[in-house]
Order: C-alpha cells, then sequence, then structure tokens
C-alpha cells in the first residue's frame, strides 16, 4: 500500500485508490494512514470524528466507516493475493491498524530526506545539504492533508507536518545561502516572508539575500516590516540576533551568525525575555 498526504490524501492498493469521497471516511483513512502499522485507538478515531462530545452510536458508525474503507479495499486487492481486506485494516486490541506491507510513504521518504540534508549541513556539506532537502521538499504537492476535513487529531498531525516542512525549507535556504545563492534566492524569499509575517529567520535570511545582493535600503526595510509585524502581532521585539544582523548590515561590518541553533532542531532565533 502506497500513501500519499503531503498534499491531496491519496492511499492506493497495488496502485488501485481505495480513499474513499465521503469526508468522514477520508478523516478515518487520513489518520489510519498517518500512523500507518501502528493501532490507533479507537477513542483516538472517535475524538477525531466528533470532537469530546461523540454521539452514543460513535462507536457503530466508525465501525461502518471500517467496513466502508475495507470494501474498497477488497476491490482493489487481485484476485491471486492472499490477504483480505481484514489483513490489510486489520483490527486490534482497542483499535485498528493499517499495513502497508512494506509499500511507500511521502511522510517517511520526507523524513529520511530531510534528516540526510539535516546531517549534512551539520557535516558542512551545504552542496549535498541543498540538493538532499530540495528532493526532501520536492515531495510535497501542497499543503499536508489538503482535501481533508481535518478534527483535532489530524489538526494536530497537519501542523506537526507543515512545521516540519518549513523546517526543511528553513535550511535549504541557509544551505543556498552559504552557497553564494543569495541572488537566486530573492523571489522565493519574497513570497515567503509575506507568507510568514513573523518567522525571524525567514526575514533573516530575506536580509541577508537582499544585503549580498547591494540592496542594503530594502533589508533594513525588511527588518522594520518584520519588527511592526512582531510588535503588532505578538506583542515582541526582533530577537537579539537579528538586531545585531540589522545593526551589521548599518554600519556594514562582518554579518552575525544567522543560525545559532543545530540544523533541524526546528528552534527559531531566541526572544527576548
Amino acid at each position: 500500500m502506497d500513501i500519499a498526504v503531503l498534499g491531496a490524501l491519496d492511499v492506493r492498493e497495488r496502485g488501485t485508490s481505495v480513499t474513499p469521497t465521503a469526508p468522514k471516511p477520508r478523516q478515518v483513512l487520513a489518520l489510519l494512514a498517518l500512523h500507518a502499522d501502528r493501532v490507533v485507538p479507537v477513542a483516538s478515531l472517535v475524538e477525531e470524528l466528533w470532537g469530546r462530545t461523540p454521539p452514543r452510536s460513535a462507536r457503530t458508525t466508525l465501525q461502518t466507516y471500517i467496513l466502508q474503507l475495507r470494501e474498497l479495499i477488497d476491490a482493489a486487492l487481485p484476485a491471486d493475493d492472499p490477504r483480505t481486506a481484514k489483513d490489510v485494516l486489520s483490527t486490534s486490541p482497542g483499535g485498528y491498524l493499517l499495513n502497508t506491507a512494506g509499500g511507500a510513504s511521502d511522510v517517511r521518504e520526507f523524513e529520511r530526506q530531510a534528516g540526510l540534508g539535516y546531517r549534512a549541513m551539520d557535516a558542512g556539506d551545504f552542496a549535498g545539504a541543498a540538493r538532499e532537502l530540495r528532493d526532501a521538499l520536492a515531495l510535497w504537492t501542497g499543503s499536508a492533508l489538503a482535501d481533508v476535513q481535518t478534527g483535532p487529531q489530524l489538526e494536530i498531525q497537519r501542523q506537526r507536518l507543515e512545521e516540519t516542512r518549513l523546517c526543511a525549507l528553513d535550511q535549504r535556504i541557509e544551505a543556498d545561502l552559504r552557497l553564494g545563492r543569495h541572488r537566486e534566492l530573492l523571489a522565493e524569499l519574497t513570497v515567503l516572508v509575506n507568507r510568514h509575517r513573523t518567522h525571524e529567520n525567514l526575514h533573516g535570511q530575506f536580509m541577508l539575500a537582499l544585503h549580498r545582493s547591494g540592496r542594503r535600503s530594502e533589508a533594513l526595510e525588511a527588518y522594520q516590516r518584520l519588527r511592526n509585524a512582531l510588535v503588532r502581532e505578538l506583542g515582541l521585539e526582533p530577537s537579539s540576533a537579528l538586531r545585531r544582523l540589522q545593526r551589521s548590515i548599518l554600519t556594514a561590518s562582518p554579518e552575525p551568525a544567522l543560525h545559532p541553533v543545530p540544523a533541524g532542531s526546528g528552534e527559531r532565533f531566541s526572544r527576548l525575555s
């Protein structure tokens, strides 16, 4: 079974889609797919579908959705396959398990390639890091679970995936900056800082790319826009690292390090207390 969630939900058994069109069964399949080869408790599935106040018929209705998914799986299994739909989507004590039988998962592949990129960054291999992280990010075809209605369980997973994507993107840009690709990054960073108005690393990278491209005044304007957004939306001043970068641009001093934390940690600039 092949699973794709980094964009639209697409689950296939032997190349045949087993993704339902109805919203609730799609939620069930999405949660099972995100935890593929692990048991998903019935309680988690019920909370995903109905929140903290499920109807009395919740477990019976969930069983109906499981049956609908098994019917789709059964139709996709070749006649000579010894497995049954209950083998692929099995009932376990307290929950259900989606068995991929070693199939592909875009999340697992993304995490594998991003991990290679982070290790390359730590080793100072910026060309290798940029390549691995670019390949990892290419697995995304849109926002995670873009066409799935999300309840509390899926929303947590969706946000987690988007954060891992942003972290990989941040590190890939950092690698490209280390390779002197500042001019090539300007268009991409222009879009990103408008989309993420309070993300300090991205703004710091944008400032560096502008400054190194001979656009000093625009780099300082980018800092001011970020500061205004931070104060207005979060009640915070820019971090000390970003203020040092702004001062270095003002005085044309050597640029301070942008990343005081290890590659792949997911942390951003430290905040002022």
